[in-house]
């Protein structure tokens, strides 16, 4: 045999070999089925029929019911401060005392005034008197008898002249001895004893009266019908509450509405008025108001959580008996403590998803877990963000 014999039967030996071997090679592997998707883990909550307040809400500035800027009426040395800074007052409490002297001594020189001309006139009146007399008698003429009643009817205009001297003395002494003219707390002292001060020139002190206490505040002019009509019925009650204090909350009613509506924001001014007994209330102060407008009875409400805004609109994530997740339209009305008013789109006891939906997948299967054990792993769904559906 010769050589190339040998090398073309070793070649087509040697292929045979290799394609026997490769269907045992494809033998040894198995086809792996794909893997499905695991179910998303979530936190579920049913759908409640509860009564539901309509509340208009807004941010209010507290403003004192009364506010005066004490001022002295006449100049003077400030020679006593009955009071301290912060201090509560009642309507008539001592608050100054001015040096009174010199006013003293005008009010000394007015009476004596007044009583030298009260002297003058007796006597004037009993000469014309009894001229008026010796007229009648034939004795003096009635031209002499007209002079005295001239002299007494002079002496009479300074008498009255006099008194509105005393007076006006005395008033001007009264203004030595400052009092509080209304009940409330006083604020910073801006002078103090033993200066000397202008009349009607620096404010003393101020007097803010807290108890009642008023809040002012701003609606839109869409919430103005609403709320005209509830004054129409009666007393529309007002709630307020300090950021940072839950649960502590002043009760009040609306006492003003303005009369014209900002061309500029559409807002509308509201005043409402608070006994504020426990002094939570303060000046200055921004609180969050809440009026309640009308109640909505047997409303289906979900947790506010629930509720997921997509590209078509607001939605939520119903869990159906097959454990998948089902991706539901609705229709939404007013929101109070947590939860939010379904007018369309969702039934009362079905469940809705309100913790994972941003690993559900519309139609995919869910897992429910218990909040306790869920808290620590999932991450809550804002609400508000677009989920599954908004893509």
């Amino acid at each position: 045999m010769s050589v190339c014999s040998m090398k073309n039967s070793c070649f087509i030996a040697l292929t045979a070999l290799t394609i026997s071997c490769l269907p045992l090679t494809g033998c040894a592997k198995k086809v792996e089925k794909p893997k499905g998707r695991p179910p998303a883990l979530v936190i579920t909550a049913p759908a409640t029929v509860q009564n539901i307040p309509v509340m208009i809400k807004a941010i209010g500035n507290m403003e004192a019911s009364e506010v005066v800027a004490i001022r002295s009426q006449i100049s003077g040395q400030l020679t006593s401060v009955a009071f301290r800074e912060g201090q509560e007052v009642a309507k008539g409490a001592l608050l100054f005392q001015l040096d009174a002297r010199s006013y003293q001594a005008e009010l000394k020189k007015a009476e004596a005034s007044l009583a030298r001309n009260q002297t003058i006139m007796k006597n004037a009146t009993k000469d014309y008197e009894r001229y008026s007399q010796l007229v009648k008698d034939g004795i003096v003429t009635q031209e002499q008898a007209e002079g005295y009643r001239t002299k007494a009817e002079s002496a009479a205009a300074d008498v009255a002249a006099d008194k509105a001297s005393v007076e006006n003395a005395r008033t001007q002494l009264s203004f030595c001895t400052i009092t509080s003219p209304i009940s409330g707390r006083l604020g910073a002292l801006v002078t103090d004893r033993g200066n000397v001060i202008k009349a009607n020139d620096t404010v003393l002190v101020t007097i803010n009266k807290l108890a009642p206490i008023n809040a002012s505040f701003t609606i839109n002019d869409k919430e103005l019908a609403a709320l005209k009509s509830q004054m129409a019925a009666g007393k529309v009650s007002v709630s307020a509450e300090v950021p940072g204090t839950t649960g502590l909350k002043e009760k009040g009613v609306i006492t003003f509405v303005d009369n014209s509506i900002d061309a500029a924001t559409g807002m509308i001014r509201i005043k409402a008025s608070f006994d504020n007994s426990k002094k939570l209330l303060w000046p200055g102060q921004f609180v969050n108001l809440s009026l309640t407008m009308a109640v909505l009875n047997n409303a289906v409400v979900v947790p506010s959580q629930a509720i997921q805004t997509g590209q078509n609109g607001q939605f939520v994530f119903v869990v159906t008996k097959e454990n998948s997740a089902e991706i539901r339209p609705v229709s939404t009305g007013p929101a109070s403590q947590g939860v939010t008013v379904i007018t369309k789109g969702l039934q009362a006891a079905e469940q809705v998803v309100i913790d994972g939906q941003m690993r559900v997948v519309p139609g995919g299967k869910v897992e429910t877990k218990q909040p306790e054990k869920a808290a620590a792993s999932t991450p809550t769904a804002s609400p508000g963000k677009t989920g599954a559906a908004g893509k």
